[in-house]
């Protein structure tokens, strides 16, 4: 069975971008997501919304290149944020301290993953579609 692709999509709107993941996120996709990311410091773009709704797997490649990408982008003066991240990824996160730095949410304050019957917090909002313009997709970088 052949692996899924890693499908990016982008949407501009004046300094700001919503970049789409869709498929996996591991060794052999993730340049593509690092270039993604990437192209839109290289064309001014300093706040970065990622949705991860459509990713199935992200490995810790994934999350080193999230990781980088918040880096250099907040020493570029903008932000990076993962919307909709999977509940294993949420835990990745949680265990390795860092869902603040992605999530945008106050160090040790991380609501609970969806579905979650223990939930107290408010659910957060839904995520508005945006029409998926192909950017990246396959070996392309």
């Amino acid at each position: 069975m052949p692996i899924p692709p890693l499908t990016i999509y982008r949407h501009d709107r004046r300094k700001r971008a919503l970049i789409t993941l869709a498929g996996e996120i591991d060794l052999e996709t993730v340049p593509l997501v690092r270039a993604s990311l990437e192209r839109c410091l290289r064309d001014g773009i300093r706040t970065i919304d990622v949705d991860l709704t459509p990713v199935t797997f992200c490995d810790c490649s994934g999350l080193n290149a999230f990781l980088h990408a918040s880096q250099r982008i907040t020493a570029a003066g903008g932000t990076l944020r993962l919307h909709h991240p999977s509940r294993t990824l949420v835990l990745v996160l949680d265990i390795a301290g860092c869902e603040f730095l992605l999530l945008g949410v106050p160090f040790g304050r991380l609501p609970p993953p969806p579905g979650n019957a223990l939930a107290t917090t408010s659910p957060v909002p839904p995520h508005r579609p945006v029409p998926p313009v192909p950017a990246l997709s396959g070996g392309a970088v």
